[in-house]
């Protein structure tokens, strides 16, 4: 039993050293409502890059259906340690046109900034 307890407070210990920071998942970059999916519109993954000694983060929105639908987006960047960085940046609008894709991005030109995130909806 005490071995049980001895073995239950380790783990709890080796779970309180974790690194600094707010875990972000990666795997969720686009963030869309369901709306949007079902108006046709499908996104691709964000890609970083940079444009001028900023950090540019671009996605493609694709319109699969034979009508223009008009979706709006914002851009939330984060640093290494997964925290917001501010200012966040205003929603824009765009209408993707029938049956072809558009790209959009966004420029940061803080240097910490090193992940970003993509919320679309109508």
């Amino acid at each position: 039993m005490r071995f049980l307890m001895a073995c239950a407070v380790l783990f709890f210990l080796a779970g309180c050293s974790t690194k600094q920071g707010i875990a972000l998942n990666n795997q969720q970059s686009v963030i869309m409502e369901s709306p949007v999916l079902t108006a046709g519109i499908i996104p691709g993954t964000p890609s970083l890059g940079s444009d001028q000694g900023r950090q540019k983060a671009t996605l493609s929105l694709s319109n699969n259906q034979p009508k223009s639908i008009q979706v709006r987006y914002v851009f939330y960047w984060y640093d290494k340690q997964g925290l917001d960085l501010l200012p966040f940046a205003e929603p824009r609008t765009i209408t993707v046109p029938a049956d072809s894709s558009v790209d959009i991005y966004s420029l940061n030109g803080n240097l910490d900034a090193y992940s970003v995130r993509v919320h679309i909806y109508l």
